[in-house]
């Protein structure tokens, strides 16, 4: 197999199991589901991944040295909402799960899932949400406090939606509305943080395809409460030293990660993330002709400060492909998946650093 021929392989692997991800629903607190979806996935490629007590899936990707281990953490939650009221005329009242801003989520078609099993369709929209009725249309600020779910469902009483079972505490979810592009896009709701689990999966499935044993041991945890600050707080393995957050990466004014890139963050909300292991990345970048930018995120955190603040003596670190629109639709590219993955083989499969010059060298890879 030609060189370019075998990384499009793993691109398209990475974009297929992404979008069949983003089609199950896992906002934080409800994310079963896409545990199950990732736990079989990596059973497929051969590894044996193991169901955390908090719901997230960790497994060994194999390495020799177990004493100075690698753990990448990417999570499976997304935003989302929950019932918090079935109001008197039968609709419902939400609150927010993350940073799920309500004005971005207008118009959109979501489904509640009730305790007793059954899912049902709504919409979110502005209170008398007719324009040719509403004169306050415009001024009015979208909130949760002036939005609402209008159920599928023939109810204009609290008494009738109750009798289909919705109550408050029902997970709202609302549509990933994913599509990828001819040109390479990908837009979807939640690729924070499904597009990192999908590069993931390609990077684990090209280490068991193309029999790469690393030096390092390497492990992967996809956590299950990212979006509500403690996802990576739990279930770091012994003789762990870094921990690498695999996020989105940001992109906006100010900033210059592009969605073709890779982003390797120097500094968030939470401080600046190890020298050395930002050292690193940029020279696993360099070395697998990866195209990169180093930014400094002004409002963003990672699951990877959760594993600091709880308490676990590692270096830490944070890459992602670039994904602009964070917290809405928001849209990449396969090239920023790409490079992506090349970083993490530059940085978890070289050993010394003239090893890891020849590794770059080699038309084994690239």
């Amino acid at each position: 197999m030609q060189q370019i021929e075998m990384e499009e392989k793993y691109v398209e692997y990475m974009l297929d199991v992404t979008s069949r991800l983003l089609a199950v629903d896992s906002p934080s607190g409800y994310t079963r589901q896409a545990a199950e979806f990732v736990r079989n996935e990596f059973l497929s490629l051969g590894y044996q991944p193991e169901l955390t007590r908090k719901g997230g899936i960790l497994v060994s990707l194999g390495g020799r040295d177990t004493s100075n281990g690698i753990l990448l953490e990417a999570h499976m939650d997304t935003l989302g909402a929950m019932v918090a009221e079935v109001k008197p005329n039968g609709r419902l009242r939400l609150t927010n799960i993350g940073g799920m801003n309500a004005n971005n989520a207008e118009g959109e078609n979501c489904r509640i899932y009730t305790r007793e099993g059954n899912v049902y369709d709504g919409t979110f929209q502005l209170m008398n949400a007719s324009i040719h009725v509403n004169k306050d249309y415009n001024k009015t600020e979208r909130s949760y406090d002036t939005m609402e779910v209008v159920l599928d469902e023939r109810t204009e009483t609290q008494e009738e939606t109750k009798r289909l079972g919705i109550a408050a505490g029902d997970i709202v979810c609302f549509d990933p509305r994913t599509r990828i592009t001819e040109s390479g896009y990908i837009k979807s709701r939640f690729l924070d943080d499904k597009l990192s689990v999908g590069i993931l999966l390609g990077f684990a499935r090209y280490l068991q395809e193309e029999n790469i044993c690393q030096d390092r041991a390497v492990y992967v945890h996809i956590t299950s409460y990212e979006e509500v600050g403690h996802g990576g707080a739990a279930s770091v393995p012994e003789g762990v030293t870094e921990a690498i957050a695999v996020d989105m990466g940001c992109v906006g004014d100010g900033l210059q990660c592009r969605e073709h890139q890779v982003s390797i963050c120097a500094k968030d909300s939470g401080g600046p993330y190890d020298y050395e292991v930002v050292s690193g990345l940029i020279r696993a970048a360099q070395k697998m002709d990866a195209d990169y930018a180093v930014d400094i995120y002004p409002h963003y955190g990672s699951d990877v400060e959760a594993t600091l603040r709880a308490g676990y003596d590692v270096r830490h670190g944070l890459i992602g492909a670039g994904v602009s629109a964070s917290h809405g639709y928001e849209r990449s590219h396969r090239d920023g998946v790409k490079h992506t993955w090349r970083v993490l083989i530059g940085y978890c499969c070289a050993g010394e650093e003239e090893e890891a010059s020849e590794f770059s060298k080699s038309s084994m890879y690239f």
